[in-house]
């Protein structure tokens, strides 16, 4: 007698039960090819040649505090030149799969800029699975407030709470909470930003 092995649907049944699935981009669908610290450095050498003193070197203190000194678009353009080169390199996940095999309208609701959101997800054959990209700098604010999230729902035509957000970091669960959306990890647990 021969076995026949059993095939699992790649779209969890959870899934399914929702009117729209929203997913993080890194470490959700992709892991963009980003150093981080060397973007930091990028990030404060905007600072240096400005004369600014930094509130810190973390990347996303600096990035919260140009707009107040005035360094907003400098800020933003050398962290979306790391994030447009590593989205061109990303490696795809496996939860990119479940994003093909979908049956609810789906979008991406990430802290990377739009482009490269919208890079990674034609490099890997995915932009025909997305309805809606929200990137960092696509409204007003971005993640943990709820409104990136929020505008990604509305894009796809659905209500908060008949909504799913899949992401990767304890960032990505509080923005599904701000927005009344439910919440799933891709992984184990939180990991990331």
């Amino acid at each position: 007698m021969t076995e026949v092995p059993i095939l699992l649907p790649l779209v969890s049944a959870a899934v399914t039960e929702y009117d729209a699935v929203v997913y993080d981009l890194d470490g959700t669908l992709v892991d963009l090819d980003v150093d981080w610290n060397a973007v930091a450095v990028d990030v404060r050498a905007v600072y240096d040649n400005a004369n600014v003193e930094p509130p810190s070197d973390g990347l996303w203190d600096m990035l919260e505090a140009a707009d107040e000194v005035g360094l907003a678009a400098e800020v933003e353009s050398a962290i979306a030149t790391h994030e447009h080169d590593g989205a061109r390199t990303s490696r795809r996940l496996v939860r990119a799969d479940e994003l093909l095999e979908r049956s609810p309208p789906a979008g991406v609701c990430s802290l990377n800029c739009e482009r490269a959101c919208r890079i990674a997800l034609e490099e890997h054959a995915l932009t025909m699975a997305v309805d809606a990209v929200v990137g960092r700098d696509t409204v007003a604010t971005w993640k943990p407030d709820p409104e990136p999230l929020l505008a990604t729902v509305r894009e796809l035509e659905a209500e908060p709470e008949r909504a799913l957000f899949v992401g990767d970091s304890a960032r990505d669960r509080r923005t599904a909470e701000r927005a009344g959306t439910d919440f799933e990890y891709v992984g184990d647990g939180p990991s990331g930003v």
